[in-house]
């Protein structure tokens, strides 16, 4: 994993019973069971105490049914019911995360496993490693390089090669292991006498469930017979033991930020509970023998509760006189803050319930255009409401403001307006002001620039089973909700605006770049981009086809068959049997098989590198051919990404749903997924990447003269670095000697260490770090901006983009030296990673501008990482392409010249040539 710090998701369920039962019966004072409270709040503060996560949600299984039921009526039939003693302690643990400022979810209908489920596929579309907090063997199956479990109670984390080594099987294979075995706890039905271990063998043996269904036959014995009887259920078995990844969820990734803990209500839920918050171990006593318990220690003094601000006098508009005075209301506005209403998250798909309209601070509107709950009052035809609002939010005379803009200009444009005159976004205020500082979701901002805890969705709506969409929720509840959000949203852009005005540069970032871009990503989020479905089926197979030839492969490379997923029979092949060098060992002092590890160790003998790409090929087809096709909007055929512009701290755009910034290029079948993205019909797609932007960059930061003259005289920059370390003349530089110094130069942008490069490049760490020497001697100037870097950062306490754009960097003089080293790598890392965003998100504006105006037949449909993807015929955009090439530079200040490489082609990847 990363080491930005990972998405938490803790498995609220799994917790409360396993602290229920860790801790022996415990009451207070007045006879409450308090054990699982307890139980729970010390994980919880233990937790926040050891990761101190910027993003968590305790997730809980929701109330009475859920789909898996519909599916099999006798789903968890044998599940008995929950102790007494636990539910009463139920609104206890409920004011207690609450109290603590814990986001919390419990999806009606949805069990949490599906939901941490989702939300580890959200935050992997945005580029988000996950944690999820857990004992549940199900969820194994999402365990990735990116997504690990972790079992508080036996501290015991779980990565890919963890799997293996507890379950025997990969986790792209845990749903077939666990559909074999059944589970009698959730009464699902497996294989009669199939354990653990016979499921792995089946496993080992043929891949797939589906690969054994189909060979069931040559199965022998009673287990065969066994598994000859399951074939009509093991369908069933594997869809209930699939946790599902795409289920409709009430919150975003960016609401699932930490709050301040709310310390009156924690003292009024401690006092009550009898221990004490600052040594709540110490303080809950057990009821003693004769019955009584003994009294509770003294509440800490709370500090005084922090008073709201002004509350929000909200305006229904139900009349045709009431929808007259808000049309007054918004003509005569300097600033109008626009807020929708929907019934889903997905802005391509929602439905529009209301609009909420503030001009100014202390008053909101609420406009009802879809309520319909029992005993709705007369609402306005949405086309009439609709019809009087269009010409003025449609006016780029009248400016607008919103939180999180993009989505309602989204949700408007499918509703007939296209939305002009996108002045202001306080969530974007707040990203620029400081992007890594705080969440930049309304709440949090009105929790912490305004004094101001707002009215919930939960509040309105209700929680669990019985919670209702926003259409059904009555208007005496909708409207005041509503138009709070308009109104602390404005106040927020009078409190925050100012607070960017004050700093010139960072204003420029907002004003040039940012709020600019907001339309230009809402209408690459429009129109989508069109993906041959049947082709991503046909390349699943190819990549099974794929896995059995690397498979075979591998057997042929060590000599014998053996199970690719196992790390202790590979090892076995690779250092006992091959005799290849132990590069690394596991915390158990095994030898490591990870993939930095086989990575070295490939180019010493060819089972490693085969081992690489069967995982790789492996993951594709979990990852992308398998999930691409389920994010297909039935209405437009298309897949409709979200860019994410307050999510990295560098300034990078992220995007979700998916994450075009993770799909491979460098391998075949990588390629080969690409080849499914495909332009409409008559059309054809262009693609142009800038060319080693950051490398470029690092010569324009260190002005060294060496580094420069290459860009300039156009020479091969990993040739001409090695030409440089190594000391001989470029055309009598080997590939060896390139590779080292690719690996040099890609490796100072993430601050390579001695350790580092030699596990990359297969040397010893002292020759590493001569060759790390030699660099720094024949590039000085890329030394001198290192440490000069270094330097700034810890006396200002931030580094800076080109255009002004700024990370701070709090823990840059932290006494501990890890977090002090990351803050360091940070430092020179951010500017050039920054600076290659503020490039390419002004070149977006630039050519989105100039296809508008100059050739409207052609779009912009796609932004990963340095490259740019556009739609339209094919005679226009290869007439185009050396334009916007060009234009892509032209906005350029560097001292190295900028290059944008143009390709064109019948689909993604034939565009890159």
């Amino acid at each position: 994993m990363s080491a930005q710090a990972p998405l938490i998701l803790v498995d609220g369920s799994s917790w409360l019973f396993r602290a229920y039962h860790a801790l022996p019966p415990l009451t207070n004072a007045h006879g409450e069971a308090t054990g699982a409270v307890f139980g729970m709040y010390n994980m919880l503060k233990r937790l926040m105490k050891d990761y101190q996560p910027e993003r968590l949600c305790v997730v809980f299984d929701p109330p009475g049914k859920t789909f898996r039921e519909d599916w099999y009526p006798d789903y968890k039939a044998n599940r008995g019911e929950t102790p007494d003693d636990l539910k009463q302690q139920f609104p206890r643990i409920t004011e207690l995360l609450k109290a603590m400022g814990l986001p919390v979810i419990a999806v009606p209908g949805v069990e949490a496993d599906d939901v941490i489920g989702t939300l580890a596929r959200q935050a992997r579309g945005a580029d988000l490693d996950v944690l999820i907090v857990t004992s549940d063997k199900d969820m194994a199956q999402l365990v990735d390089d990116h997504v690990h479990l972790l079992d508080t109670m036996k501290n015991r984390r779980m990565d890919p090669d963890g799997v293996v080594e507890k379950f025997g099987v990969r986790a792209d294979q845990i749903i077939d292991y666990l559909a074999l075995m059944g589970d009698s706890s959730d009464n699902i039905p497996g294989v009669h006498g199939v354990g653990p271990k016979t499921a792995a063998k089946w496993l080992g043996q043929y891949g797939t469930l589906d690969a054994l269904i189909a060979d069931a036959d040559a199965i022998k014995g009673k287990a065969g017979e066994n598994l000859r009887s399951a074939l009509d259920h093991l369908p069933l078995s594997k869809r209930l033991t699939t946790i599902v990844l795409d289920v409709e969820l009430p919150v975003t990734l960016d609401s699932l930020r930490p709050g301040e803990r709310d310390e009156p209500a924690m003292v009024t839920l401690f006092d009550r509970l009898g221990f004490k918050p600052e040594r709540a171990a110490a303080a809950v006593k057990p009821v003693v023998p004769d019955g009584t318990a003994e009294a509770p220690p003294e509440p800490a003094q709370a500090p005084p509760p922090k008073e709201n601000a002004e509350p929000t006098r909200s305006i229904c508009v139900t009349t045709a006189e009431q929808l007259d005075q808000l049309i007054a209301a918004l003509e005569q506005a300097e600033l109008i803050c626009v807020d929708t209403e929907t019934d889903a998250l997905d802005a391509q798909q929602a439905g529009l319930v209301g609009l909420a309209f503030a001009v100014k601070a202390g008053e909101g509107w609420y406009v009802p255009l879809a309520h319909d709950y029992m005993g709705a009052p007369q609402q306005l035809p949405m086309a009439e409401v609709l019809a009087r609002v269009k010409p003025l939010l449609e006016s780029p005379d009248r400016p607008k403001v919103g939180q999180h803009l993009k989505y309602d200009l989204n949700v408007l444009r499918r509703h007939g307006i296209e939305v002009q005159g996108v002045a202001h976004d306080t969530m974007l205020q707040s990203y620029v002001l400081d992007a890594a500082g705080h969440r930049h979701d309304m709440d949090t901002l009105a929790r912490k620039y305004l004094d101001h805890t707002t009215t919930t969705f939960a509040d309105i709506a209700g929680k669990g089973k019985a919670q209702l969409s926003f259409n059904q929720v009555a208007l005496e509840q909708a409207a005041p909700y509503s138009a709070e959000d308009a109104d602390i949203t404005l106040r927020l852009h009078q409190t925050l605006f100012p607070r960017l005005q004050a700093e010139p540069t960072l204003e420029a970032v907002y004003r040039e770049l940012e709020m600019p871009l907001v339309p230009v990503l809402a209408d690459m989020e429009y129109h989508g981009v069109g993906v041959d479905v049947p082709l991503l089926k046909r390349i699943s197979t190819e990549l099974a086809q794929r896995m059995e030839t690397l498979e075979k492969d591998c057997f042929e490379a060590a000599g014998q068959p053996f199970n690719l997923g196992s790390p202790k029979q590979l090892g076995a092949i690779l250092f006992d049997q091959l005799g290849l060098r132990v590069v690394s060992k596991t915390p158990k002092g095994e030898p490591s098989t990870a993939e930095d590890v086989l990575e070295v160790l490939a180019d010493e003998h060819p089972l490693p590198r085969l081992i690489l790409d069967w995982r790789s090929v492996a993951k594709l087809r979990s990852t992308y051919t398998e999930t691409l096709p389920q994010m297909v909007n039935p209405k437009t055929g298309r897949i409709h990404t979200s860019y994410h512009q307050a999510v990295a701290a560098t300034g990078r755009l992220s995007s979700s749903d998916p994450n075009l910034q993770n799909i491979p290029i460098r391998t075949a079948e990588g390629r080969r997924i690409r080849q499914a993205f495909v332009p409409a019909e008559g059309c054809s797609l262009l693609s142009i990447d800038y060319s080693q932007i950051e490398l470029r960059l690092m010569a324009h930061f260190s002005g060294d003269d060496k580094l420069l003259g290459a860009f300039r005289n156009g020479q091969d920059i990993h040739r001409a670095t090695a030409a440089e370390v190594f000391g001989v003349a470029l055309d009598a530089v080997s590939s060896e000697q390139r590779r080292a110094a690719k690996a040099i130069n890609f490796g100072l942008i993430y601050g390579i260490s001695a350790f580092g490069l030699a596990r990359n490049i297969g040397v010893g760490r002292n020759e590493a770090a001569e060759i790390i020497e030699r660099f720094f001697a024949r590039y000085p100037g890329v030394k001198a901006f290192m440490d000069g870097t270094r330097e700034r950062a810890r006396e200002q306490g931030f580094v800076e983009t080109l255009r002004g754009r700024r990370l701070y960097l709090p823990n840059i003089n932290a006494r501990n030296a890890a977090q002090r080293q990351y803050a360091e790598r940070t430092a020179i890392n951010a500017p050039l990673q920054g600076t290659a965003a503020d490039l390419i998100k002004a070149a977006m504006l630039d050519v989105h501008g100039f296809l508008q105006d100059e050739a409207p037949e052609v779009r912009m449909i796609m932004q990963v990482h340095d490259e740019l993807v556009f739609e339209g015929p094919e005679a226009m955009l290869r007439e185009l392409g050396p334009v916007l090439s060009a234009r892509m530079c032209r906005s350029s200040v560097l001292t190295v010249p900028l290059v944008a490489e143009p390709g064109l082609g019948a689909n993604w990847d034939a565009s890159h040539g």
